[in-house]
């Protein structure tokens, strides 16, 4: 199990070599939401680019909270697309799978970043000067 993770990071520094548009943290979260989206799906199976995605805007509040947008947009995460560029360099990778059917494309435009996560109500902070 150690070795795979090492690999996996190994693959993952090479990669970001080729394109280094996303931060690592961003790679370790799709597995992430991979593995949750799974979870709802019930059984273990090919996902969708939209099924993907779902699974990451239903992951990244829980994850991160009213942060999820600053988190990914600190990533480079600012779309769908960017989502679609950072499989498809896993896929380059050899470290996700795809079907004949799927392509980038999928994931053009499937949802508006602010609307999915900063859609939320500002943090409120109080003070209080008494003690």
């Amino acid at each position: 199990m150690a070795g795979e993770m090492i690999e996996v990071a190994e693959r993952i520094r090479t990669l970001r070599k080729r394109d280094p548009r996303y931060a690592p943290e961003a790679y370790q979260f799709v597995f992430e939401a991979l593995a949750h989206a799974l979870g709802r799906a019930g059984e273990r199976r090919h996902l969708s680019a939209r099924e993907l995605l779902e699974g990451i805007r239903d992951y990244a509040p829980l994850k991160f909270g009213q942060l999820a947008l600053l988190v990914l947009n600190n990533w480079g995460v600012r779309s769908t697309e960017d989502f679609g560029e950072i499989v498809y360099n896993l896929i380059e990778a050899k470290l996700m799978g795809k079907t004949e059917t799927d392509s980038k494309e999928d994931f053009r435009a499937v949802y508006d970043f602010h609307e999915a996560f900063g859609a939320g109500e500002p943090l409120k902070v109080e003070w209080s000067d008494e003690g």
